[in-house]
């Protein structure tokens, strides 16, 4: 059996319909939770439904982890606030399928500039916490920040050379 910390892991997700009440739109769909692993349940599964919203199991997604990034997982973990992010993309007419899902908090915010694509931060699981730190201890190399130095610009280099002004040749 190997110590070595899972790369990939299964998580499942919660998805929530809820009513809206503004004129352009009748709801909105949104992740609202992680399960620490797949389900039982088939995908769209629905858990529950009140007046005003309803809430799926979405399915269970795959969560990759990369030894070059153990420092955005490192502060993913201390932020008071562990998250995995969720990517829902919309399919079709009234139909979503999850995009991504990351435990990066920094690609998370990257995915959040995209344009049809609705991401939100979920509750990370104390069991993803886990594998997440456990990832981190096995991976995680600290680096020291080194400042690069410019080099001295030219002021010649784009200087414009006067009409009628010919080469020196030596």
């Amino acid at each position: 059996m190997s110590t070595t910390p899972e790369h990939r892991f299964e998580v499942g997700i919660i998805v929530a319909r809820r009513r809206l009440s503004g004129p352009w739109a009748s709801h909105a769909w949104l992740p609202v939770g992680a399960l620490p692993a797949a389900a039982a349940a088939s995908p769209w599964t629905k858990l529950s439904e009140t007046e005003d919203e309803a809430t799926f199991y979405a399915g269970s997604y795959e969560v990759a982890l990369h030894p070059g990034e153990t420092g955005h997982y490192r502060d993913n973990l201390v932020s008071g606030r562990p998250s995995l992010w969720v990517a829902l993309r919309n399919t079709g007419d009234e139909t979503y399928e999850v995009a991504s899902v990351t435990a990066d908090p920094y690609e998370g915010e990257s995915m959040a500039e995209g344009v049809g694509e609705i991401v939100e931060p979920v509750p990370m699981p104390p069991e993803v916490q886990a594998k997440l730190l456990a990832f981190f201890e096995a991976f995680h190399v600290e680096r020291k920040f080194e400042k690069r130095k410019r080099d001295r610009a030219d002021p010649e280099a784009l200087a414009r050379r006067a009409h009628g002004a010919r080469e020196r040749r030596e």
